[in-house]
């Protein structure tokens, strides 16, 4: 289950920039481009998370990504884990993967998935072998990738080939009104440029579903969104809550910001899209974009962690992530940026801002001024600028799970 391993191509010549803006990524064998490096050391499941973190600690400047699942899981649960892997591994953010898992099957279902993407990928199994045995072999697949992307060239890109998803959490008032429109600014004008986008957090737009809906690019997409938003209102939130959503939608953190109802949640929450975009299609969770550029809803909890996983399960390499309260979510293989309106929170939590926008409270910066800011920390990130998240060490990777094992 190895694929081997080819040459670099001699780097490039630019010549003249292709827009303002442009940025040094690594265009991966499918074409898409990625805004970092990574050799991810990636478990099937709970069991091998132990196997990965031995290579991972075996070969420095690997990475494994450990999570909770893998097992007993069915129907659509499985299939959701089985693209939220083979989603993380074909990130373009990502150079090369080597795939453990506890048997050789499932494993393989994750490398011929990965492999699909044209970049270097290569599984092993736990069972008959054992932790040591697979792990050394693991190791020197895993070290040889690793000396192989620290080649990989960089070439110059437009803002348009990027992939940008957005999300926000702890929100307070200073979210709606300043570093959520700023996304929206953002999106307004790359949009139209051609990226794509994505927002999501379905539970988090009730009682602003009528606008979300309106939102869509025709009636049969926002047919189709409305149709996910109640499923998820009826199908979970109501079959399961014990009472109501006060613990959960808002949380305590966005009550004591000042967001008392789910309806002035959703509608700081609809700021993201700015004014002008509308969404093209609705994706499942981790689901890949199929429409071309422009902006699409994922259905996806609010959860960060799980959200910003899915994600960049999808595709999507930067993220922009506006905060009120101020959150500390990061991700292994996705940036994320971090953008806050509150001056209390970039005084006090200052360590986790890469964008801070609270002049637009202080009347001393437009709501374009601030859009222009977040693209320019896109562009640097895009760079090669680590984010707060990065710099902290933030590495949440969450998978999501729909219902219990069997």
């Amino acid at each position: 289950m190895t694929m081997a391993l080819k040459a670099k191509p001699a780097v490039k010549k630019s010549g003249a920039r292709k827009a303002s803006g442009a940025f040094w990524g690594w265009r991966r064998e499918n074409g898409r481009v990625g805004v970092r490096n990574h050799v991810v050391i990636l478990p099937l499941d709970d069991l091998s998370n132990a196997a990965c973190e031995a290579v991972a600690n075996n070969i420095k400047g690997t990475l494994a990504l450990p999570h909770a699942y893998g097992r007993l899981q069915f129907g659509d649960d499985l299939d959701l884990h089985f693209r939220t892997l083979i989603g993380a591994g074909s990130n373009p953010n990502v150079a090369a993967v080597v795939v453990i898992g506890i048997e050789d099957g499932w494993t393989k279902r994750v490398v011929d998935g990965i492999k699909k993407t044209g970049k270097p990928v290569a599984g092993f199994g736990i069972e008959g072998t054992g932790d040591i045995g697979t792990i050394a072999k693991a190791s020197r697949v895993a070290k040889d990738y690793l000396q192989w992307a620290s080649e990989s060239p960089r070439e110059e890109c437009g803002l348009s080939e990027l992939w940008i998803s957005t999300k926000c959490g702890e929100s307070d008032t200073t979210t709606g009104l300043a570093s959520c429109p700023t996304v929206g600014n953002m999106y307004d004008k790359l949009i139209p440029k051609g990226i794509y986008g994505v927002f999501g957090e379905t539970s988090e737009i009730t009682g602003a579903e009528h606008l979300a809906r309106a939102r869509a690019i025709n009636k049969q997409v926002g047919d189709k969104w409305y149709k996910v938003w109640s499923a998820y209102q009826n199908d979970v939130i109501e079959a399961h809550k014990t009472d109501d959503l006060s613990e959960s939608q808002p949380t305590k953190g966005n009550i004591a910001g000042g967001l008392t109802t789910i309806e002035e949640k959703a509608l700081g929450n609809l700021e993201k899209i700015g004014r002008k975009c509308r969404y093209i299609d609705v994706l499942a969770p981790a689901e890949v974009p199929r429409k071309g550029p422009g902006l699409y809803y994922m259905d996806t909890s609010s959860a960060a962690a799980e959200c910003v996983t899915l994600m960049g399960a999808a595709g999507y390499v930067v993220h922009t992530f506006p905060t009120g309260q101020g959150n500390v979510i990061g991700n292994p293989i996705v940036p994320v940026i971090k953008i806050t309106g509150n001056p209390r929170t970039v005084r006090t939590m200052s360590e986790h801002v890469d964008v801070d926008v609270s002049g637009i409270l202080r009347r001393e910066m437009t709501l374009d001024e601030a859009g222009d800011a977040l693209i320019d920390m896109v562009r640097r990130t895009a760079n090669g600028r680590l984010t707060a998240a990065e710099a902290l060490g933030h590495r949440e990777f969450v998978m999501t799970k729909l219902y219990r094992s069997a």
